[in-house]
């Protein structure tokens, strides 16, 4: 007899994403990246950078790195009782993580050149540093102002893992290069969100429901700065 799962008793982890945005030629962009086909979750969907929570996403001396918005803030942003602001940093990680965009500020002034920190993404992504490291290490302060609150949406019974997950809208910085990481993502790409959208229902790429859902929101906004006044 095969063991069965019980699908009520599946954990729910807090997960942060980011749809990273800027103006293309033809309108606004979102990067996405594609999740490995070995993946637990969502093999092979069509995604933006995120994850879940690490209990360092609400270190203390995280929290004094991020600039523009404390834990308080981001509570009241987000509508949740406390640690709020791990959400953020996580979103933040994640994206560096995954993506190699760096939304991070070196003496006030965004970082233009995340490749000078590739090493860092590496150790990462490998587990032999932490972010707190390289922040600390690099001078860095976490540009967690830069992030939008844009969805909150709980993953149904039945998947092996379930997420409460919160999205997130950001500029992409204009001088950064984003890349997958090869491991949890194997593809990239700069998309105007209806064009994936049409992708998807001729069945060239999957979206998972919350995607779609914020691919139709962030179609309806014709550049960066539409969307964030509507955001906003």
């Amino acid at each position: 007899m095969t063991a069965t799962t019980d699908a009520a008793a599946v954990p729910i982890r807090q997960a942060a994403t980011v749809a990273l945005v800027r103006d293309g030629d033809a309108g606004l962009e979102v990067f996405m990246v594609r999740r490995t086909t070995a993946a637990v979750f969502s093999p092979g969907a069509h995604v933006f950078p995120g994850g879940a929570l690490d209990a360092a996403d609400r270190d203390p001396v995280l929290a004094s790195r991020c600039d523009g918005i404390d834990d308080a803030g981001a509570n009241a942003l987000l509508d949740v009782d406390g640690g709020g602001l791990g959400y953020f940093v996580a979103a933040v990680r994640e994206c560096f993580e995954e993506a190699g965009l760096l939304l991070a500020r070196r003496d006030g002034i965004l970082v233009d050149d995340a490749d000078a920190y590739g090493d860092d993404r590496d150790a990462l992504n490998t587990g032999t540093t932490t972010f707190v490291d390289v922040l600390t290490r690099h001078s860095l302060t976490l540009a967690v102002d830069l992030l939008v609150p844009f969805g909150h949406w709980i993953t149904p019974l039945g998947p092996p893992r379930r997420f409460d997950t919160r999205f997130f809208v950001a500029p992409a910085p204009r001088a950064q290069r984003p890349a997958h990481d090869g491991w949890e993502t194997t593809e990239s790409l700069w998309t105007r969100p209806a064009a994936v959208l049409v992708a998807a229902d001729r069945g060239e790429v999957d979206l998972i429901e919350p995607t779609r859902h914020t691919l139709e929101r962030l179609r309806g906004y014709a550049s960066v700065d539409e969307l964030f006044v509507g955001a906003r």
